[in-house]
């Protein structure tokens, strides 16, 4: 080894063991904006995770995280005639209600931005919604 050796000096690590620095906030493909959804993404908007900085009085910038509001909710579907239960964000909640509901939100929502779960029950507000209109 060349050089004196400092006492608190951080293990060398191969390179393929991987970077000896990770960071404190992890960014994950599932937890970027937009990026699919993960256990603690709201399911019928997709809102996630943003970054940004926690700015002090002297201008010192640590990286933070922006968390969406999420609530469980219980939604009623008229069409369908029972409950569904979603973790949402609070922004979510407030879209279901100006859209006039759950079963107006799912039909007007494009399926990219519903999740796995929210697109199975659209396509069965849309089969029963498609049932009723005949039947009228």
């Amino acid at each position: 080894m060349n050089g004196p050796r400092r006492r608190n000096a951080r293990p060398h690590l191969d390179a393929e063991a991987g970077s000896p620095y990770t960071s404190a906030f992890p960014i994950h493909a599932g937890v970027r904006r937009g990026a699919g959804f993960g256990p603690g993404l709201p399911r019928l908007t997709g809102k996630g995770v943003l970054t940004g900085h926690l700015v002090s009085h002297s201008n010192h910038k640590t990286k933070r995280r922006f968390l969406p509001n999420l609530c469980n909710v219980t939604l009623e579907s008229e069409i369908l005639g029972r409950s569904v239960r979603f973790r949402v964000s609070a922004n979510a909640l407030k879209s279901v209600d100006h859209r006039g509901g759950l079963d107006a939100f799912l039909k007007k929502a494009r399926d990219e931005e519903l999740s796995q779960r929210a697109l199975e029950i659209k396509r069965l507000v849309v089969k029963a919604l498609a049932e009723v209109k005949p039947a009228a």
